[in-house]
């Protein structure tokens, strides 16, 4: 009898029916492949067990032997229900269904809470300030006109004269000083926004056949994440000293940046541990992976004053639900499109008209995707 791996489900991993055929198995089974080989995206690790998988329920021996080892002992075996017509049809929704479409939600405002916190009219303030704000240039400017008037409203002798004069002289040059780098940091903003022409997205999602799931995300964060004055947009970023876009998207606000991967699994509930593991229905998850908790290190290196953080936006693969619980403490949590809109969206709403122009030319450098 051969060994199998415990605490694996091959038929949970392939997507397919107890009493699915071979045919079945080999069209689930390539199914998978498409999207889990190492080549587009997967891990040698995962996609080597969905093989091991496929080469052990294909082979009626090895399936027999595995069927009878009771490999996952800890998932009691379903109750075989007499075969009808219906529930063959239901046997066959196994796997991606690549005819399968998933939607992206309608959220209106009264469904996002942070949405009416913010003015998407405020005028944007760049960071780190290079010259001194308008407020005490103004209250400098007010107080060297008042001297003036002063000392001309009265009559003074010698002496007092030329500490008036010396004082104007002095305060004068300080404006003035003040004037010039108000007015050269002001240029510098004017010079910074033009350069980008008030562009708040940058790169190219992925437009290949397989890149659905990009696709849809990229459209759920042009169409709410811009709201925000301050967010910039990146799609297709490689990690530091990397050339291939190893991140699908992220999101900068301020000094908070979001990694983002967008995936297409199989319906079914979803979450992440704190080391990064994840979990569907209950049990650890072998249809697929992510790198996003390395990806998340990696940015959090490059750009260390910021926060950074992972998020897995997951669409269906195929009719039916995905949920996702909470996990505050994930570096990469599972979370359906609507709940980023709401929870990733109300975090990044901490400072939503600030760009920091070093953290912004940082992540720009990383985008490959142009």
């Amino acid at each position: 009898m051969g060994e199998f791996l415990r605490g694996v489900d091959y038929y949970e991993l392939l997507g397919v029916d107890r009493e699915a055929t071979a045919a079945e198995i080999k069209t689930a089974y390539r199914s998978l492949a498409r999207t889990m080989h190492p080549d587009v995206g997967g891990t040698a690790g995962t996609f080597r067990l969905l093989r091991e998988a496929y080469e052990t329920l294909n082979d009626p021996v090895r399936r027999a032997d595995y069927d009878g080892a009771g490999a996952i002992a800890e998932m009691p075996m379903p109750v075989r229900k007499p075969r009808t017509r219906r529930a063959t049809a239901q046997r066959r929704e196994f796997g991606d269904d690549p005819d399968f479409v998933p939607g992206l939600p309608r959220l209106s405002p009264d469904d996002i809470p942070w949405w009416d916190t913010v003015d998407p009219g405020e005028r944007i303030r760049y960071v780190p300030v290079t010259g001194p704000e308008s407020g005490p240039v103004l209250g400098l400017l007010g107080g060297w006109t008042l001297l003036l008037l002063a000392g001309l409203a009265v009559e003074l002798d010698a002496v007092l004269m030329a500490v008036w004069l010396s004082l104007l002289v002095a305060a004068g040059v300080v404006v003035l000083l003040l004037l010039r780098r108000f007015v050269d940091a002001r240029r510098t903003d004017r010079l910074f926004a033009a350069e980008f022409r008030g562009r708040k997205v940058f790169g190219k999602p992925d437009d290949q056949h397989d890149a659905p799931p990009k696709q849809l995300t990229a459209e759920l964060l042009a169409t709410y994440l811009t709201r925000l004055p301050g967010v910039r947009i990146f799609h297709g970023l490689a990690w530091p000293e990397s050339v291939f876009a190893d991140v699908d998207h992220a999101v900068l606000c301020g000094r908070r940046l979001v990694l983002i991967e967008s995936k297409r699994w199989l319906p079914g509930h979803y979450n992440a541990d704190e080391d990064g593991g994840l979990w569907r229905n209950g049990h650890p998850f072998r249809g697929g992976g992510t790198r996003l908790p390395e990806g998340v290190a990696a940015f959090a290196d490059l750009v260390p004053d910021i926060e950074v953080r992972g998020a897995l936006v997951v669409y269906p693969s195929r009719a039916g639900e995905v949920t996702t619980g909470e996990q505050p403490d994930a570096a990469a949590a599972p979370l359906t499109p609507e709940q980023f809109v709401r929870e990733i969206g109300e975090w990044l709403a901490a400072e939503p008209a600030v760009v920091d122009r070093d953290i912004f030319g940082a992540v720009l450098q990383q985008v490959v995707s142009d």
